[in-house]
């Protein structure tokens, strides 16, 4: 059976919010980290050595569409989907859901891009994403979405 995504649950403290119980922009990052950090270590942890050694996953994009506000103690869902993958990068969706008693309410929609690196010392060249990594983020990867392909003259009059 396909699971439709990765979850990591959290409950959010006073010091991620500010003066007016809202949480800032940075944790929705730190959280998806987290997540991804999770990820690793639950379905892939041989990559954990290889981060040891001279791998690095570096975050080169990410955005996040907010919906809704969260405060302290709010218990959040982050869930992990795998949008793209290619020879060395991973493309991440991220939806943040509220959960409170019994009922989810989206609160943020995020993306984010990481590349894999290979180097020591600030040489890190792009690398191939590690197989173990590739076949564990394949389970959660974002179903295709099926275009309705059209009957024109593909650009040619």
């Amino acid at each position: 059976m396909r699971k439709q995504y990765y979850e990591y649950r959290h409950v959010v403290g006073f010091e991620e919010t500010n003066l007016v119980g809202s949480v800032h922009n940075v944790y929705y990052t730190r959280w998806q980290g987290r997540c991804r950090e999770m990820f690793l270590l639950e379905h892939a942890p041989d990559v954990l050595d290889e981060l040891s050694d001279d791998l690095e996953l570096r975050p080169i994009e990410s955005e996040c569409e907010h919906l809704a506000e969260v405060s302290a103690f709010d218990e959040v869902s982050i869930r992990m989907r795998l949008k793209e993958l290619t020879q060395t990068q991973i493309g991440f969706a991220f939806d943040v859901v509220r959960v409170r008693e019994g009922v989810e309410d989206l609160i943020a929609r995020c993306r984010e891009r990481v590349a894999c690196l290979r180097g020591a010392n600030g040489t890190a060249t792009p690398a191939q994403v590690p197989p173990q990594l590739a076949s564990a983020l394949s389970a959660f990867a974002v179903a295709p979405t099926t275009q309705p392909r059209g009957t024109g003259t593909g650009g040619r009059a």
